[in-house]
């Protein structure tokens, strides 16, 4: 029976987390729950899964990792405030099922280090989608790795016509159901950006050969291509449960997890390129991860404060990406990467979003 401690336990990862293992309690066991600050929430869970070690807010989650006997930690925060749970989980450690992508991109060197070989599992549906690709062949025949992205609700459009774009409109995703930052985040594609990022540091392949297709079905979650010119892509309907499964019992599979695709309808994929003028957050995601250091953390940092003010008024949904860029721009990066350091930096790239926000409104 696998122990498992679940950290967001009261988000839409940790909930359907514990859908699974609900289903399947014979083969789990919850040894802990952290929640942010619904404290009712998280005790309801505890008081069903007969579980007493609860935390709240991201330092008490730290240090429940660091207390509670388990064999996985699932890793569901929203934010950079999960990197201390992520570092805990891998100095402990434990296996880390990874759904708080923030913590790897904004840690970057600092979580890489620390990890033994296979002891990160993600759990983005994309990143197992390639975790389980990977599986078909060696290291040295891999080719390139192709994250699929729905395109979100606004894909065809150009940029021109995406300056008015309302925050309601960029919270209709046609696929997934997700939070308000990350919602937006793929309407703009800088989630798709940071999973660039994340797939370069999981899975140790060049920014060059990571691309990104639009496939709007959402069916194909990504793909590996391999050195014969074969490529093994990992297909099921959109449901989170499925990699979630596979990060809290990685190699194995959890049976009935998820439905199948029925093969006797008829149906289509299709695949576009992206089109990076009217989508840029990938490109400069790309450029923010060759520079390393603290860059993706002032990425992310100066992405969320555009976020609340786009959803706030105060900023097109266009100017999003030009606040990062402007932002990311005008970052010096310390040469020592270490938390303080980062933390320095979010700090400022905060500040400095802030204050490109106020100047574009005049």
């Amino acid at each position: 029976m696998r122990r498992v401690l679940i950290l967001g336990s009261t988000g839409s990862i940790g909930t359907q987390a514990l859908d699974v293992i609900r289903a399947h309690a014979t083969r789990f066991d919850v040894v802990g729950l952290a929640a942010g600050t619904d404290r009712a929430g998280v005790q309801a869970q505890a008081d069903e899964f007969g579980v007493e070690h609860v935390a709240l807010g991201a330092d008490e989650a730290e240090q429940l990792v660091r207390d509670v006997d388990a064999d996985v930690v699932l890793n569901g925060i929203t934010g950079s405030v999960g990197l201390g749970p992520t570092l805990a989980a891998l100095e402990c450690g434990r296996t880390l099922a990874l759904a708080n992508k923030e913590s790897l991109i904004v840690g970057g060197d600092l979580v890489t280090a620390l990890a033994a070989p296979g002891q990160i599992v993600p759990v983005d549906s994309e990143h197992s989608a390639i975790a389980q690709a990977l599986r078909a062949g060696e290291r040295f025949e891999v080719r390139r790795l192709v994250l699929t992205a729905s395109g979100g609700p606004f894909r065809g459009r150009t940029r021109q016509a995406l300056h008015g774009v309302t925050p309601s409109e960029a919270l209709a995703h046609p696929t997934w159901d997700m939070g308000r930052v990350v919602t937006t985040n793929s309407a703009t594609l800088v989630n798709k950006g940071l999973e660039v990022i994340e797939a370069h540091l999981l899975f140790d392949v060049p920014y060059s050969e990571i691309d990104v297709v639009v496939h709007p079905q959402s069916i194909v979650h990504s793909m590996v291509e391999f050195t014969d010119g074969s490529t093994i892509a990992q297909a099921s309907p959109p449901d989170m449960r499925l990699p979630i499964s596979l990060g809290l019992d990685w190699p194995h599979r959890v049976s009935g997890v998820g439905r199948p695709l029925d093969w006797t309808q008829a149906t289509s994929w299709t695949f576009e390129p992206l089109d990076e003028e009217a989508f840029p957050a990938v490109k400069l995601a790309k450029k923010v991860g060759r520079a390393g250091r603290t860059f993706p953390a002032v990425f992310n940092a100066a992405n969320e404060q555009a976020v609340d003010a786009f959803h706030d008024g105060a900023l097109s949904f266009t100017g999003i990406l030009d606040i990062i860029e402007r932002v990311v721009d005008a970052h010096e990066a310390p040469e020592v990467l270490s938390r303080e350091s980062l933390a320095d930096a979010e700090e400022w790239a905060r500040a400095a979003a802030d204050a490109a926000i106020r100047a574009a409104q005049g």
